[in-house]
């Protein structure tokens, strides 16, 4: 009798301490577990990892991670140990099935006979024991899974260790997407910033628009990104850039409006996508998609200034729901580079107004060429003409030389003639009178030169004086003499430099004249200038030893200020850069002088005072 009850103790005793190896045992593998999935913070890994052990620690034949897809509201097999190769198509709605119950109540589910379970929803064949727990990340964000052949293989303590399974797997998904989203946006951050660099530094829009597409794709890794602008029409889209495209993709015809994805997304200026593309309706080259290899769309609106000019196509290599954050990410980003194309296309706008000027610059110093040739020629030819009539060439009409004197003196006529022509042509080329604000057109000025003093590392300083008045001239002159000075001080200053440009309203006492008149001011640091060169400057066109621009363009100027009826006076010494003032009589006075002209010529000396 005693030898039965110390037998039994001794069989009691034992169970107890196997099962407490066993609980040790399971403890330690969650301990050493927890410790490699918090030092880790990519999911993948992470989930594979969980699923290696609650297949180990409940002695499951098969494990699965479903995930509820923030876009659809479906339950996705996200990882999976021992299921089929085409469980991970499978999609669950909330409620359906074993794991889609334990989604919408937020409770684990342990089923022993899961054929008398009238929740299960069949995913391999062979499978009697199902055991799920929630994962809960603020909120059931999906489930842990774990299958068995046996009937009843799980117990209550496989429900706790796969419910503390589940609990380690939902913070290592909040920390790896806490993580991912700051990952994400930082790499946003950085490609709005590479984009506003590359087009800060572009040369012309279609190297704008690829730096678009390319950093586009690189911030949302996806297989191809492409960008459609509206064309002048406004009724098409036509494919301008692409960063991942191949052959087939680039020949593509353009896109009308009405018939269109792109086009329903520039009508509404809202996002779309589509899963597949190869198999969709609505997309309209999915012949094109099937050759290179796009699979789901994700089209976004290029708005500036509430119109939309086009749209941003990202495509992935394989079917992607795109969430709410990839959305929104791409929104701000096509926000962006709606605003960088738009201010790619100024510049180009810009470009080819400052190549105008120049053109008109070259015109009018031939046209101030043509003028100073003909005076200078009309002087000596009307002396030969003056010497010609004096000789009174009268020979016999037998004569030879009588058919000569003929000509010569109908030759002397004739370039008498011509130069009239030039000099009336000339003296037409008067100014269109209007009135207008300095201030205006210098920060007009400042835009069109910015790139290129950004380009020579130079600084612009605008002093403008809100105070300056308006005065009377005509615009596209005065533009053209306020950019011929800018770009002067630009070839003054090559190693870089600063250029001060400013303006002010003269005081009665300033001013030389009756009239009140105001003072524009253009500075530089450059290499300065003096003797014969400085009281040259704004000489003759023919005086000018420069091949283009500054020797040309100071003489324009100087011929525009005298046909204001202004001054020019200028302040410079060798190293210590150059001032050159422009005073203009304001609006209320009578309009320009003639009588003005020649002023600018006694005001090179360089000791003249400027206005202060």
């Amino acid at each position: 009798m005693r030898v039965g009850w110390v037998l039994c103790l001794f069989v009691v005793v034992s169970d107890a301490s196997e099962d407490l190896a066993v609980r040790h045992e399971r403890l330690k593998r969650l301990y050493e577990v927890g410790k490699i999935l918090h030092s880790s913070l990519e999911i993948g890994p992470a989930l594979d990892i969980i699923l290696a052990q609650a297949m180990k620690l409940t002695r499951a034949s098969s494990a699965s991670v479903s995930l509820v897809n923030p876009t659809t509201g479906l339950l996705e097999i996200e990882a999976g140990r021992g299921l089929p190769a085409d469980s991970r198509g499978l999609r669950l709605r909330v409620g359906q099935g074993i794991t889609g119950w334990v989604a919408r109540t937020g409770q684990s589910a342990r089923s022993g006979d899961v054929r008398r379970d009238s929740r299960y929803f069949p995913l391999r064949s062979g499978v009697n024991s199902e055991l799920a727990a929630p994962l809960d990340v603020d909120k059931v964000r999906g489930v842990l899974n774990v299958d068995s052949e046996e009937k009843h293989a799980f117990t209550a303590e496989d429900q706790a260790v796969l419910e503390e399974l589940a609990g380690q797997a939902a913070k290592v998904m909040q920390n790896t997407w806490l993580h991912e989203s700051l990952r994400f946006k930082a790499r946003m951050f950085e490609s709005l910033a590479a984009v506003n660099q590359v087009v800060q530094s572009a040369v012309n829009l279609p190297e704008a628009l690829d730096a678009v597409t390319r950093e586009a794709r690189h911030l949302m890794s996806a297989k191809l990104c492409s960008l459609l602008l509206l064309d002048e029409t406004g009724g098409r889209l036509e494919l301008r850039s692409a960063d991942g495209a191949g052959q087939n993709y680039w020949e593509k015809p353009g896109l009308d409006l009405r018939e269109s994805l792109a086009g329903t997304v520039v009508r509404s200026r809202r996002a779309a996508q589509v899963l597949d593309v190869r198999a969709s309706g609505i997309y309209r080259h999915g012949a094109v998609a099937e050759v290179e290899g796009l699979v789901s769309l994700l089209c976004a609106p290029l708005i500036h200034r509430q119109h939309c000019i086009g749209v941003l196509n990202l495509y992935t290599g394989k079917r992607h729901n795109f969430s709410d954050e990839e959305i929104r990410v791409l929104a701000v980003f096509a926000s962006a580079a709606a605003t960088a194309i738009e201010r790619a296309r100024l510049y180009e706008h810009l470009r080819e107004l400052e190549e105008k000027l120049r053109h008109n610059e070259k015109l009018s110093a031939l046209g101030l060429l043509a003028a100073e040739m003909a005076h200078e020629i009309r002087n000596p030819l009307t002396v030969i003409k003056m010497i010609y009539h004096a000789l009174d060439l009268q020979f016999d009409e037998k004569d030879p030389r009588s058919e000569d004197a003929r000509i010569l003196g109908q030759t002397i006529d004739r370039l008498n003639r011509i130069l009239e022509r030039i000099l009336a042509y000339a003296r037409h080329s008067e100014p269109a009178w209007q009135q207008l604000r300095p201030n205006a057109l210098l920060e007009d000025l400042r835009l069109l030169i910015r790139h290129k003093l950004n380009k020579h590392s130079i600084q612009l300083r605008c002093e403008l004086d809100p105070q300056t008045p308006p005065i009377q001239a005509d615009p596209g002159q005065l533009e053209q003499a306020f950019l011929n000075l800018a770009l002067n001080a630009v070839e003054a200053m090559p190693q870089g430099g600063r250029l001060t440009i400013s303006t002010w309203p003269l005081k009665e006492r300033q001013a030389k004249t009756n009239h009140r008149q105001i003072a524009v001011r253009f500075e530089d640091t450059g290499e300065g200038m003096a003797g014969t060169k400085l009281v040259r400057a704004f000489g003759s066109v023919l005086g000018s030893h420069k091949p283009a621009g500054a020797g040309l363009g100071l003489a324009i100027v100087r011929r525009i200020v005298e046909a204001h009826s202004g001054q020019i006076k200028i302040r410079s010494a060798v190293g210590q850069g150059a001032s050159i003032t422009l005073v203009l009589p304001i609006a209320q006075d009578p309009s320009p002088n003639p009588s003005g002209a020649g002023k600018a010529l006694r005001s090179h000396d360089a000791h003249s005072q400027t206005p202060s």
